[in-house]
């Protein structure tokens, strides 16, 4: 492929599955292009724990971590509704660290190693012919001999594909919505907290610059009944937990507005769709009280190029690399989210949650057993 919008690799999605697939498909001197839709540095609702599964990869890739004096995170906090908490240990842990810092490194790394990246780049579709997919955006037509779709938890592709999580009726995982802000407060660096309220959580743990990152996950139900406002449901509905009335009480809000995400779809999803290899929450959404959306985005890519590149080196045909990279992704990832989407059932309840707390305080094993489910090892 010599002529000029030909390339081996086309990436949909500059997150951190996209850009990480990207970075590691170029150092392996492969020809890649990447189509963002935002513009670089952007925020995006997140809960921003990073498992440190994930360390050592980052640092291979090019992301000096060891130097930007990240919080590590070791402890767990669980409030029920009321605000009766449990604290645990975090057997392996994490880091916090921003969406807006990491994925802005991440994309100035992939265009060193010379990826070509369109920011503010929607695509329209991608289309398979001749061996050969088109990617159609705004910018023109681009092909490309594989295409990894790396674009986030819903896109315009996943409805005109008609993949079956995007089916309406499908109400009971899909009806989510998620808000985020950054804030100035006092909570430990070195713990996450994890705060129940009616039909929903909210996660609070520190990233850069003293930072904290509060973000939480609801039903639509509880936002329509309060009138479709937020302000009203974090008054009405999560401020019910006395831990989550003080931090928006006392907390310095640093956005002028929320973000927040839609529609939000914990359904089991495929790993490869019209022969577009699917990437971190496009192929599967752990749930945030898990904390390891992230960690399982970077992991995919890495599943990712060992398939793309054994089928580039003729190792596999297209079918056999699609195969390959469904039975890899299941192998580290199908366990994770069934036990996420598991522990999911008895948060946001006020019976349910309570019980389920004092259950993982009598029988400690539980609870770090639980833990481990839903954390890989460092890949």
């Amino acid at each position: 492929m010599q002529a000029n919008n030909k390339y081996d690799i086309a990436v949909v999605g500059g997150g951190l599955a996209g850009l990480c697939l990207a970075i590691q498909s170029a150092k392996k001197g492969y020809r890649v292009i990447l189509f963002e839709k935002e513009k670089y540095p952007f925020h995006k609702v997140c809960g921003e724990y990073i498992s440190l599964e994930s360390w050592s990869f980052l640092e291979r890739l090019g992301v000096p971590l060891s130097m930007w004096d990240l919080p590590i995170i070791s402890v767990l906090e669980t409030t029920d509704v009321a605000g009766s908490a449990a604290t645990f240990a975090l057997p392996l842990g994490g880091f916090g660290v921003s969406r807006y810092k990491l994925d802005h490194f991440l994309y100035k790394l992939a265009l060193q190693h010379g990826v070509e990246v369109f920011t503010q780049t929607k695509v329209n579709e991608v289309l398979f012919e001749n061996d050969v997919y088109t990617i159609e955006c705004g910018t023109g037509q681009y092909l490309a001999r594989v295409v990894a779709g790396a674009y986030g938890k819903r896109s315009n592709l996943d409805i005109k594909w008609n993949r079956d999580f995007v089916d309406a009726r499908q109400k009971g995982l899909n009806n989510y919505i998620g808000v985020k802000y950054h804030i100035r407060y006092n909570n430990a660096a070195n713990t996450i907290a994890l705060h129940n309220f009616y039909n929903g959580y909210c996660g609070i743990s520190k990233i850069e610059n003293d930072i904290s990152c509060l973000c939480y996950l609801t039903t639509g139900g509880n936002l329509s009944a309060n009138n479709y406002s937020l302000a009203e449901m974090e008054k009405n509905v999560l401020s019910r937990n006395p831990h989550l009335k003080k931090i928006f009480n006392e907390a310095m809000f640093l956005y002028d507005r929320p973000l927040t995400i839609s529609q939000v779809s914990f359904s089991n999803k495929t790993q490869a769709e019209k022969g577009v290899l699917m990437l971190g929450d496009a192929s599967g959404l752990i749930t945030p009280l898990c904390g390891n959306g992230m960690s399982m985005a970077m992991h995919a890519s890495k599943i990712a190029m060992q398939s793309i590149n054994a089928y580039l080196n003729n190792s596999l045909n297209r079918a056999q690399m699609e195969i390959d990279y469904t039975n890899k992704w299941n192998k580290v990832f199908a366990r994770r989210l069934w036990v996420g989407r598991k522990v999911q059932q008895f948060f946001g309840g006020n019976n349910t949650t309570r019980y389920f707390l004092k259950a993982m305080k009598t029988f400690p094993y539980l609870a770090k057993n639980l833990i481990k489910a839903t954390h890989g090892q460092p890949f």
